[in-house]
């Protein structure tokens, strides 16, 4: 049997007719940039995230550069992010010139909060909590600390759709939710886009102007230097589609992790548990092993396709050499890019594929 690590014409065979439709009605509408999809969209995503205010932009990436940029972060200014997260989230700060400070996972492999504190200088402007692998990280002290220290928080939401904490959604919680609707996410479209979530009016409005070139009364009255991102109407569309079905398509993740953790008994692997607190949408369905690599292979030959998330901390990538930071400095991150293992989960998913490879993980003699 042939398992992939994901498959998105599975998931997109469940809802497949009503995307056509949808697809059809965009391309007949001759309105396809800033239109009545986007504008729907914003309004129904908003709602879902209990957010007032939702702007949609072209990637998840432009979502946080904005973020930071409205936040006034700049030459100077840090900014509290973990050291285990996806190269964009870091990414996201240098490009408004600020200066990434990196803080250490926990056991639920997200920005542990208790170590925030003593990374907070009188240059600290904001903390970017990412909600790793689509469970939400102690949003309660991030928040307390954030207050105490009078820091703006930025939620990276963009593998959290559905997620909560104590009952409220992330990307709600923070000043600004971040958002990405690339396709593998739980809410992906059909190519890029993204959003930012707010309760602020006035951050909603630069949004706005920002993605937008800098216009704010007409497309030709440029009021600051902006840039080209806007979510488009037929990935619009699309999502709306698919957000009607995001509750639904959770749940199902949700159950795929269940059977993986009641059916996985191998010693050498540890599934990611859970923070209490948390939901978990299930992103990604994520294992620690010593002997990944080996796994890794040997899932390979059964099979199975796996994916590593993420391989490279941000801190010993190239594009970040500058930083001064090296192998040994972070050392719960560069111990997880050794472990970590993304097996397969996918809406559309069957329980032979489930039940195959959980058979192949517990035969699994390292």
């Amino acid at each position: 049997m042939k398992v992939m690590q994901n498959d998105l014409k599975r998931q997109h065979d469940i809802y497949g007719e009503e995307y056509n439709r949808k697809a059809v009605e965009v391309l007949n509408s001759g309105w396809y940039i800033l239109g009545n999809e986007v504008k729907e969209f914003e309004k129904e995503f908003a709602e879902y995230t209990e957010s007032k205010y939702c702007v949609g932009v072209a990637s998840g990436l432009d979502a946080l550069q904005i973020a930071f940029r409205v936040l006034g972060v700049g030459k100077g200014d840090e900014v509290i992010v973990c050291s285990n997260s996806y190269i964009a989230c870091v990414m996201g700060i240098t490009m408004n010139d600020g200066t990434p400070v990196f803080v250490e996972p926990d056991e639920y492999d997200n920005l542990d909060a208790d170590k925030i504190e003593e990374k907070i200088t009188d240059k600290t402007k904001a903390i970017l909590a990412v909600h790793l692998y689509g469970q939400s990280c102690d949003m309660d002290k991030i928040m307390e600390v954030a207050k105490k220290h009078g820091l703006k928080v930025v939620e990276d939401c963009a593998q959290s759709h559905g997620t909560t904490w104590k009952g409220r959604k992330n990307g709600s919680i923070g000043d600004i939710g971040c958002w990405s609707f690339y396709p593998t996410k739980n809410l992906g479209a059909f190519g890029d886009g993204g959003a930012l979530t707010t309760n602020n009016e006035a951050y909603a409005e630069e949004f706005r102007v920002i993605r937008n070139y800098g216009a704010k009364k007409t497309h030709y009255d440029n009021e600051i230097v902006g840039m080209n991102s806007r979510l488009d109407e037929l990935q619009a569309g699309m999502l709306r589609v698919k957000l009607s079905h995001l509750n639904d398509l959770n749940k199902e993740r949700q159950e795929i992790a269940r059977r993986y953790d009641e059916g996985i008994k191998n010693p050498l692997i540890r599934p990611l548990q859970t923070r209490p607190g948390s939901n978990a949408v299930y992103h990604q369905y994520v294992i620690h092993c010593e002997k990944r690599d080996e796994l890794m292979n040997f899932l390979k030959e059964n099979d199975i396709g796996t994916i590593i998330h993420y391989p490279i901390p941000p801190h010993l990538q190239q594009a970040y050499r500058g930083l001064g930071l090296k192998e040994g400095d972070l050392p719960i991150a560069e111990r997880y890019a050794k472990e970590v293992l993304s097996l397969p989960i996918f809406n559309g998913m069957t329980i032979e594929e489930q039940e195959y490879v959980i058979e192949k993980l517990n035969s699994f003699k390292g």
